[in-house]
């Protein structure tokens, strides 16, 4: 049986959080936002229960949730981090791929963050991610430290929202003008 801190059931505690701020912001009016369900094809199922005990993934998946903000096409990955160090292997080529594709339509992708030992969560812009990405690929650090980042996009806990994220969205777009 899993627990709750098994690879299998890492993140949910965060997707939670974040699927909840997602309802207040639709209730709010103020977004719509759908998380995507990675694709899986079942191999083997309880008969009883009906429940799938075996399955494999179809695809790749490119991204957790998308959807928009007052007009705005918005997409972006949830990750978790325990330690003051993001290891860029939590990022896939194919998601960079896709969220780039996404900026070139018009759209804001971007990641969300939870750094669990401090309890911050982060709005990581895509333009500022690619910084890292690009220097991972050129043959340098394969992470970054909390202490790179732009003070900015850390999101503050404010107006009922569990995961403030539209906060980041608004200083990410001032930013962009």
């Amino acid at each position: 049986m899993a627990t709750w801190n098994s690879r299998g059931l890492r993140g949910s505690t965060l997707e939670e959080l974040v699927n909840r701020s997602n309802e207040q912001y639709r209730e709010k009016g103020l977004a719509l936002i759908q998380k995507i369900p990675t694709p899986i094809t079942p191999v083997r199922m309880d008969k009883e229960s009906r429940h799938i005990t075996l399955a494999y993934f179809d695809q790749r998946s490119t991204v957790d949730y998308i959807g928009a903000v007052q007009g705005i096409p918005v997409c972006f990955d949830a990750k978790e981090c325990s330690t003051d160090t993001f290891p860029l292997c939590n990022i896939h080529q194919h998601q960079v791929d896709f969220m780039k594709a996404f900026e070139e339509q018009g759209g804001v992708a971007f990641f969300l963050i939870f750094y669990s030992m401090e309890d911050l969560f982060y709005y990581l812009p895509l333009r500022n991610l690619l910084i890292f990405w690009k220097r991972m690929e050129e043959g340098g650090r394969k992470s970054f430290r909390r202490e790179e980042l732009d003070k900015d996009f850390y999101l503050k806990k404010k107006s009922g929202i569990l995961v403030p994220y539209l906060e980041g969205l608004q200083i990410d777009l001032e930013k962009r003008d």
